[in-house]
């Protein structure tokens, strides 16, 4: 069994959820979320070294290792985001660094008058 197959993640149309093997469970509502990023990390090749974070409001996200089996459906919902950065995306992939790419950030909207 590889690492990244001790994560269960569960995809609803209101949610995704990622329970993990040594702590507690996460989970966001798609509306939910405010921004997703890819992080890379030098754990490899024994541990998760990308990992795709999707964060929500009321600290909500929650994080999946690339390799999971479900990593590919979230990637195939998420990338449909109108504005997600298929640039910062390709240049995780190539990175051998600790780095973090942002893939998708919900735009702010200054509130009118009221």
């Amino acid at each position: 069994m590889y690492p990244e197959d001790q994560y269960l993640v569960t995809i609803t149309d209101q949610s995704v959820k990622v329970e993990h093997p040594s702590r507690d469970p996460e989970e966001v509502l798609w509306k939910d979320i405010n921004e997703i990023r890819l992080i890379n990390t030098d754990a490899g090749p024994f541990e998760p070294d990308i990992w795709l974070v999707m964060i929500g409001e009321n600290k909500s996200g929650c994080m999946i290792p690339h390799g999971n089996k479900d990593f590919e459906t979230v990637y195939d919902i998420i990338s449909k985001f109108e504005k997600f950065s298929f640039d910062n995306f390709i240049k995780s992939m190539g990175s051998m660094q600790n780095e973090e790419f942002v893939l998708w950030k919900k735009e702010w909207v200054e509130p009118g008058p009221a």
